[in-house]
């Protein structure tokens, strides 16, 4: 009876838990030249994790693969971590001071570039065994370890979905610039024979004028 009662709860306390789970979150937005966003870490030794991906430029006929800088720096303006020249990226790293961390961005090229950029701070809340049941003590902490994990199935799945957006809108620019060029080289091949056949039809001109003369 006991047994059983025990796994209700159990099953009642996840149920009540999986509604408040995190959801996937991710910004996408436009860079000019810099652009700096602020995450608050409430405990030292979290682990922060971080991604970002360069979608796209403001011109399809814009390709590049000079990529943006991204520094972190912790609550007293020490840098933290810093990626440098890259489209793409994706690192954690521990946490030493608590408190608001900056993310910064600087966009090297003379275009506006969409990025699709993620922060999840990954936090473990370990429950005494004395504040609770015995019992629910490795329940809670398990329920906190599995929304970890699954918040982390997320956060690598739209680091991933947003490397493929990154990929569908090069082929399209690429196909675009292919479809241009071949329309460019095809006006200039045109153009090339208009003016061949002009000249042959001055050569011509001239000859039979001379020999008539």
């Amino acid at each position: 009876m006991m047994e059983a009662l025990s796994w209700r709860t159990a099953c009642l306390v996840v149920l009540c838990v999986l509604p408040f789970l995190r959801p996937a979150a991710g910004i996408r937005f436009v860079i000019d030249r810099e652009e700096c966003f602020s995450h608050n870490v409430e405990y030292e030794g979290d682990t922060v994790h971080v991604s970002f991906v360069v979608i796209k430029a403001d011109t399809p006929w814009h390709y590049s693969e000079d990529g943006v800088d991204l520094v972190v720096k912790d609550p007293n303006g020490g840098q933290v971590r810093d990626s440098r020249d890259k489209t793409s990226d994706k690192f954690d790293f521990i946490v030493q001071k608590r408190g608001v961390h900056r993310f910064c961005f600087t966009n090297k090229s003379p275009y506006h570039e969409t990025i699709d950029f993620d922060v999840h701070v990954g936090h473990f809340s370990y429950f005494e065994q004395h504040a609770k049941d015995e019992h629910f003590a490795p329940l809670f902490e398990q329920i906190a370890k599995l929304d970890e994990a699954l918040y982390n199935i997320q956060f690598e799945q739209h680091w991933l979905e947003a490397q493929t957006d990154r990929q569908a809108i090069l082929n399209e620019n690429m196909s675009k610039r292919a479809v241009h060029k071949a329309l460019i080289e095809s006006a200039a091949l045109i153009a090339a024979s208009v003016i061949q056949v002009y000249l042959l039809r001055r050569l011509f001109e001239r000859k039979l004028g001379t020999s008539r003369v």
